[in-house]
């Protein structure tokens, strides 16, 4: 059986951007530059989600569909000029919208289970104190049960 994998790029509809004195500069599909010296630290930045209400927002679902039997990798590819500062959580929603957990990560890679009862998810790119960067692309893939 062949792992699911997919790509999750930073698309330019702002409602989902921190803007508050930011540049954020879109250079191609695969690299955003973005950059706020006076953001503070804790500040969510970029946001995606697994489901939305088309009427309201008008965008598609970022996220690819996940359930809580598989374990999926998250790579998180986002260049910061001294390496560190840069955060991802996952919010995971049960089907009244009500968080049913969540995981924070701190590096470029981890491995996640979401609570089996994950109706749909979010996933938040969260400053870690820093002041710029630049997006490339964030990959989530399954691992195969051993």
């Amino acid at each position: 059986m062949e792992k699911a994998s997919w790509i999750v790029y930073w698309n330019e509809y702002s409602s989902d951007t921190y803007l508050y004195g930011s540049e954020v500069e879109y250079e191609s599909k695969s690299s955003v530059k973005f950059k706020n010296r006076l953001m503070p630290p804790g500040t969510v930045i970029k946001e995606w989600f697994s489901m939305t209400n088309y009427q309201e927002k008008r965008i598609e679902p970022a996220l690819p569909i996940i359930d809580g039997e598989s374990k999926y990798k998250i790579s998180i590819n986002v260049d910061t000029p001294d390496g560190t500062g840069c955060m991802v959580r996952l919010v995971f929603l049960d089907k009244y919208e009500r968080e049913a957990g969540d995981i924070t990560i701190r590096d470029t890679e981890a491995e996640f289970r979401c609570p089996l009862k994950t109706f749909s998810y979010k996933m938040q790119l969260i400053n870690g104190g820093m002041s710029e960067f630049t997006f490339h692309s964030i990959i989530i893939e399954e691992i195969e049960n051993e």
